[in-house]
């Protein structure tokens, strides 16, 4: 695991790390923003949040060491990324923002300790933040009891509606269905091997898999299922009882560093993913740089963007990320979704013309944002976000080619009749 080590966590986050800091001065160097005269505070905080003439304090809460580290590192630029263009344009109701950024430690009740700081001790006006469901699981308790608000970047179950969090992924329906039926229609998938790690997501993303596939595909089946506990790094077990059932498709929702060594392993075992059928829905290109290319080509992922998506939203963001975080820093489909915390609630601020969480909780359904990377996204009144689900497919340069995308936005659906 040493070669691992270097190439597959330590050397991508020692680099993602060392751009954050050679960052620093590029920030300094976006120019002097315009803020404008805003309205009185009293008039836009009404609950002692940490608003003042000239500033508005928020919070960024996510694991910055340890296994999911490589995973959240890039939600952590984007969201930086978006409050710098934000600031730049003149900030939010006439204020600038101000970031405390929180480190989760891939450690769930840390979560909540940071959250609890951030919302009672500091005061801030919204958390952008969190990325397994088991931190936001630990932190919705804080939320609700404190009257907090987090925007949350990342793909989930679904099964969740609260007034004080904005679902900015995709919940399963949107990420599980339409990926499903394309490899079945268009690649004749019949059986299904599921591998997840060992927490909520991944068992309820696949219960509402199994379900689909059992129940809406002909003649399909789930033939073995295995779950392994975050940080897991050895994987040959599950990899031999796969070689031995020979499924059409291995449905993968492994986590975090743990995705090094499990693809690296099934490459090892002589199972070629330009033959064998492997969806992900977890992983990114942000998994990828870690991974190494070579390692997952020829896999599918079903995501909702991608960074090689062709349109005009997308390309400047992409020229924006790259500029302040480094040329060879990567985005996958949660860093998008975190891009999109930070201007959702501006947005919603001067829509509800104020900073009260009660008042943009109550103006978030209908906010539209046309300028998301992934296309127009809209806030559903259930507080998930109107997306596209996509397919793509791994290139050995860590980017996706795409291969599918759904006509229209898929309606968000947390509570999905049949699939509980």
């Amino acid at each position: 695991m040493a070669d691992d080590k270097k190439r597959g966590l330590d050397s991508p986050l020692r680099r993602k790390l060392l751009m954050g800091i050679a960052a620093i001065p590029a920030i300094s160097l976006m120019g002097r923003p315009s803020f404008a005269a805003g309205p009185a505070t009293s008039a836009v905080n009404a609950t002692g949040l940490a608003v003042t003439d000239t500033e508005v304090t928020v919070g960024i809460l996510h694991s910055a060491t340890g296994t999911m580290a490589i995973s959240e590192t890039g939600s952590i630029e984007a969201e930086k990324l978006a409050i710098a263009q934000i600031n730049e344009a003149g900030g939010v109701l006439g204020r600038k923002i101000k970031i405390i950024q929180e480190d989760g430690a891939s450690d769930w009740p840390t979560f909540a300790e940071k959250a609890k700081k951030l919302l009672v001790n500091d005061k801030v006006a919204a958390i952008f933040g969190c990325w397994t469901s088991a931190s936001r699981k630990a932190v919705l308790p804080v939320l609700e009891q404190y009257n907090g608000m987090l925007y949350y970047p990342t793909f989930y179950e679904g099964l969740e509606q609260s007034k004080n969090v904005i679902y900015t992924g995709q919940e399963a329906t949107q990420q599980i269905l339409a990926g499903l039926n394309w490899i079945n229609k268009e690649k004749g998938a019949k059986s299904f091997f599921f591998v997840g790690s060992d927490y909520i997501w991944p068992r309820t993303s696949n219960k509402i898999a199994r379900k689909h596939i059992e129940e809406h595909l002909t003649g399909c089946k789930v033939v073995g299922e295995e779950y392994y506990p975050l940080g897991n790094t050895q994987f040959n077990s599950v990899i031999n009882k796969i070689k031995l059932k020979k499924p059409d498709v291995i449905f993968a929702d492994v986590v975090g560093g743990s995705n090094v060594a499990f693809y690296k392993q099934l490459k090892a075992a002589g199972i070629d993913l330009s033959k064998q059928l492997l969806l992900t829905i977890s992983v990114t290109e942000d998994e990828i740089d870690g991974i190494g290319g070579e390692n997952i080509a020829g896999a599918y992922a079903c995501m909702k963007y991608f960074q090689s998506l062709k349109n005009p939203n997308n390309e400047k963001f992409v020229a924006a990320f790259h500029k302040m975080w480094g040329d060879k820093t990567v985005i996958g489909d949660v860093t998008q979704a975190a891009y999109l915390g930070p201007w959702l609630w501006k947005l919603t601020c001067e829509k509800a013309g104020s900073f009260d969480i009660d008042k943009i909780a109550a103006a978030s359904p209908g906010i539209e944002f046309k300028g998301a990377p992934e296309g127009y996204v809209r806030i559903h009144e259930n507080h998930h976000l109107w997306s596209k689900t996509r397919v793509g497919r791994a290139r050995p340069d860590g980017q996706f080619d795409l291969v599918f995308e759904t006509k229209d936005l898929v309606e968000p659906n947390p509570f999905p009749k049949g699939y509980q």
